[in-house]
C-alpha cells in the first residue's frame, strides 16, 4: 500500500479506516489513487475479521471527485467499478466526511451505507459544471437520499451544499465538530462490528438489494431470505443475546 491509501485495521474490534491521502489535489480520484484504493477494498471488504469499515479524507477535502486531468486523457473509463464495490459489500461503510465533497467523490459517499459529517463538510453535483455525465450511481443514489426534487437542484445547478443543509434533508446523518469526526465514526463502526457478524452481513445486503426493488418486491425478498436463515440459526444462542439485548434496553432507558 503506498502513501495515496492509508489503511489501519483493528482486529480486536473488527474495524479498519480507510483515508484518502492525496491532500494537496483534494483526494482527487486518480488512477494510482483508485488502485490503492482497490487493494484497501480487497483486505477489508467481505472479510468476517471486518465487520465495518471507515472511510474518510485527509484534510481538507473528502474527495474532490475524478482528476479530470485523467479523465482528458482516457485514463479512467472503467465506470468507476471501484465505488459500485462499497454498495454491493456485505462490509458496513460509514462515510466520514471531513470536508468538500463533489462529483464522483460525492457517488463514492453516496455509495456508503451512512455518513458523518464534520461542520467543515460542503456537497456538490459538478458534472454538469465540468460538462460530464455520471458513472457510478448519482443519478439514482443522490435522489434516494435527498428526494427526486433537491437531488435535481443540486445537480442541475451544482451548486455547494453545507453540512446542516445536508442534514436538513437527509443526505447525512448527523454533523459533529471536526476534530471529533474520525473517533465518533470509529465508534460507531464498533458498536456495529459488535453484533452476530452472519447476521449482520446478511442484513447488510438486504438493504442494498431492497433498496434497488419496488416495496412488494423488496418484502417478498426479505421474507425469502428470512426463511433461508432460519434453516441455519441457533435459537439458543438468539435467545441469549436477546436477553442481553433487553437488558441492555432497559439500562440505557434509565427504567
Amino acid at each position: 500500500m503506498s502513501e495515496l491509501v492509508l489503511l489501519e485495521k483493528d482486529l480486536e474490534h473488527r474495524v479498519a479506516k480507510i483515508t484518502l491521502n492525496r491532500p494537496k489535489q483534494r483526494n482527487a480520484l486518480s488512477g494510482a489513487l483508485v488502485t490503492e484504493l482497490n487493494a484497501a477494498y480487497d483486505e477489508v471488504l467481505d472479510k468476517d475479521e471486518i465487520g465495518c469499515v471507515v472511510l474518510t479524507g485527509a484534510d481538507p477535502a473528502f474527495c474532490a471527485g475524478l482528476d479530470l486531468r485523467e479523465v482528458g486523457g482516457g485514463g479512467m473509463t472503467t465506470g468507476l467499478d471501484f465505488i459500485t464495490r462499497l454498495w454491493e459489500s456485505s462490509t458496513v461503510v460509514i462515510g466520514a466526511v471531513n470536508g468538500a465533497v463533489a462529483t464522483g467523490g460525492l457517488e463514492l459517499a453516496l455509495a456508503c451505507d451512512w455518513l458523518l459529517a464534520s461542520e467543515k463538510a460542503k456537497f456538490a453535483d459538478t458534472h454538469v459544471r465540468v460538462g460530464l455525465l455520471p458513472g457510478a450511481g448519482m443519478s439514482v443514489l443522490l435522489a434516494q437520499a435527498v428526494g427526486v426534487r433537491k437531488a435535481r437542484e443540486m445537480s442541475l445547478t451544482g451548486r455547494f451544499i453545507d453540512a446542516e443543509e445536508a442534514l436538513a434533508f437527509g443526505l447525512v446523518n448527523s454533523v459533529v465538530p471536526h476534530q471529533e469526526l474520525v473517533h465518533v465514526a470509529m465508534a460507531q463502526a464498533r458498536e456495529v462490528s459488535a453484533h452476530p457478524v452472519q447476521a449482520m452481513r446478511q442484513y447488510a445486503l438486504l438493504l442494498q438489494e431492497n433498496s434497488r426493488l419496488s416495496p412488494q418486491a423488496g418484502i417478498e425478498n426479505e421474507r425469502e431470505k428470512f426463511v433461508t436463515f432460519l434453516r441455519s440459526m441457533n435459537f439458543s444462542e438468539v435467545e441469549q443475546r436477546r436477553e442481553s439485548v433487553v437488558e441492555k434496553g432497559r439500562h440505557q432507558a434509565g427504567s
